[in-house]
């Protein structure tokens, strides 16, 4: 079997006019703002780039063509994505940044051409923002969604959504929101929720405090959002009544393997930043880069690098060839957001005092990356799901074994 890595001539050309853009148009206000997206402008930031990302010809890589973006698949957002990661700044830019471009993802495939009219064209556009509400305070929806407790009632002509939701990325300024409630079941079952799109003036949608986290470079914040008999109507549902977990899946998948491009781009950076560093600067007698502890560190980069590439690249593969790719997806992104950690950390190491100054972007490199590790399932989460559907397959195998013994 042959195995072809290789990218189509229109795909390599956005992935150099992408590393081209955000190189020299996105990371110079990154820098100057030390990677603070509210402090460079927030929003009319976000416009003033996503209309520079047009002109250069790298807006909305991952759009499906008839709404305006290129139409690429899983595998060949890898590369694109990955350029446009290497400046904090650079999804937005590109309308690539979470939860918008997961939700572009979701629409195109569930929406009905209402729906998608009214949502995932101003989206795809860049016209506005959106969030996906469905992490709750405890005892809610977290790492386990079935603890769903946001509620949605039957009423004439619709529903009424009564809930309390928090860390809700990019909520402020938001002109939609996608919102997890129970229309049936109690908190525990494992169906029963059902997915609704909500325009962000509806009555009784209270978007509240930013809760303070490392990250800066995330349009909107994480905020609180309380839902008090929110009236929506029938066809304001979002695929069917009751199957919001389902569709939950179609996002999940590709927008944690999105993440992994995204901050894979960052770490490359912070190991760019880093080599360049030590290829220059003398100590004890030699270049840094000569020392062998340091050397190490470079080489473990470059090993966590091509790692977190391989993976994602099989994971994109599955994806593209429409299985669910549990499996691919979690090993991927439980590697990959520590990875990134290590890569960034020993970048940091390798620079000494520089590395922890502002006077490089590596310190705020580490602090974009460390949510990942929790962001889109913690480590341990998807640790603990890899290992259920190995044991799971044993037990499976053993029963099988003994039926045919």
């Amino acid at each position: 079997m042959t195995v072809d890595l290789s990218y189509s001539a229109p795909v390599r050309d956005l992935i150099s006019k992408t590393r081209a853009f955000t190189r020299e148009h996105v990371l110079p206000i990154e820098d100057a703002n030390s990677g603070d997206v509210t402090a460079a402008g927030g929003d009319e930031l976000r416009i003033a780039l996503q209309r520079a990302a047009k002109e250069a010809g790298v807006f909305a890589p991952h759009v499906p063509v008839e709404f305006g973006g290129h139409g690429l698949g899983m595998s060949d957002r890898a590369p694109v994505f990955e350029e446009a990661g290497y400046s904090l700044f650079g999804p937005i830019a590109t309308n690539i940044a979470a939860p918008d471009e997961g939700n572009v993802h979701l629409l195109a495939h569930v929406a009905d051409d209402a729906q998608k009219r009214e949502f995932l064209a101003p989206l795809a556009h860049g016209e506005v923002r959106s969030a996906f509400a469905m992490t709750e305070p405890a005892p809610g929806a977290g790492s386990d969604p079935s603890a769903l407790r946001t509620r949605a009632e039957k009423v004439a002509g619709g529903w009424k959504i009564n809930g309390h939701k928090w860390f809700i990325t990019g909520a402020d300024g938001a002109g939609f929101f996608i919102v997890m409630a129970r229309t049936s079941g109690e908190p525990g079952d494992r169906g029963g929720a059902t997915m609704f799109l909500l325009p962000a003036g509806a009555p009784g949608l209270e978007v509240g405090r930013h809760i303070e986290t490392l990250d800066r470079a995330m349009i909107g914040g994480h905020c609180e959002v309380r839902f008090d008999d929110v009236f929506v109507p029938d066809d304001a549902v979002l695929g069917r009544v009751d199957e919001g977990f389902a569709y939950a899946q179609v996002r999940l998948g590709p927008a944690r393997m999105t993440h992994v491009m995204r901050w894979l781009g960052a770490a490359r950076r912070a190991h760019d930043v880093a080599v360049a560093h030590v290829a220059g600067r003398a100590g004890f007698g030699s270049r840094l880069g000569d020392l062998g502890m340091v050397q190490k560190m470079v080489a473990d980069n470059e090993i966590d690098i091509a790692a977190t590439r391989a993976l994602l690249v099989r994971a994109c593969w599955e994806l593209d060839r429409g299985e669910r790719a549990s499996d691919s997806t979690s090993i991927a992104k439980t590697f990959a957001a520590e990875a990134v950690g290590r890569i960034v950390d020993r970048s940091i190491q390798m620079c000494g005092g520089l590395g922890v100054s502002g006077d490089l972007p590596l310190a705020r490199l580490s602090r974009e990356v460390r949510p990942f590790r929790v962001y889109d399932g913690p480590s341990e989460v998807h640790r603990w799901s890899i290992a259920k559907r190995a044991v799971g397959a044993a037990k499976r195998a053993a029963r099988e074994g003994n039926r045919h013994g």
